[in-house]
């Protein structure tokens, strides 16, 4: 046991809370903030959109009991179901709070085969853009950007309406 190497620690990404830098300028220089991002959940067949905070570590009911490939073929057939993930920032002003950032990735799922499709690298750096204030919807089809918008008027519709013109045109949509 003597002669066995140790490896040296390594630094790792650290999510956490509350602001890391906090009253000093030492450890957790870098890490991530996720306190105002949430993960949204709409199916697209159901017409229903729901915040389930396990998507933020892939463990959403959407995606429990599901293995996912980036092969859209193994999560075809009998119960195949089409979802967006849309990634929600909140900003805090002097004039209150807004839907900052807005990015939504594909997803889909079968329960029945307990297969399902998703491209991870895609998820992950939605959030990431999500989390600069981004908003990139276009990918989404009509009817569920409906659901989205609806969904965030809903929610708080003055936050709504002190977001940003951006987010209002992408979901400005004549039915």
């Amino acid at each position: 046991m003597e002669n066995e190497k140790k490896e040296p620690k390594k630094m790792e990404f650290t999510i956490i809370k509350n602001n890391p830098t906090d009253g000093h300028k030492g450890f957790g220089i870098g890490s991530l903030s996720l306190e105002n991002i949430s993960p949204l959940f709409i199916d697209v067949l159901e017409k229903t959109a729901e915040v389930d905070i396990g998507g933020m570590h892939a463990r959403s009911a959407v995606e429990r009991g599901v293995k996912f490939t980036m092969n859209r073929e193994d999560s075809d057939g009998e119960g195949r179901k089409p979802y967006w993930l849309v990634w929600v920032t909140i900003e805090q002003t002097e004039q209150g709070a807004y839907y900052a950032g807005v990015t939504a990735c594909e997803m889909v799922v079968n329960k029945a085969k307990r297969r399902g499709y998703k491209v991870l690298a895609d998820h992950v750096n939605k959030m990431d853009k999500s989390m600069k204030r981004k908003i990139i919807i276009d990918e989404m089809d009509t009817p569920s950007k409906i659901i989205l918008r609806d969904y965030l008027i809903g929610f708080n519709e003055e936050m709504w309406n002190l977001s940003s013109d951006e987010l209002h045109e992408a979901l400005n949509i004549v039915e």
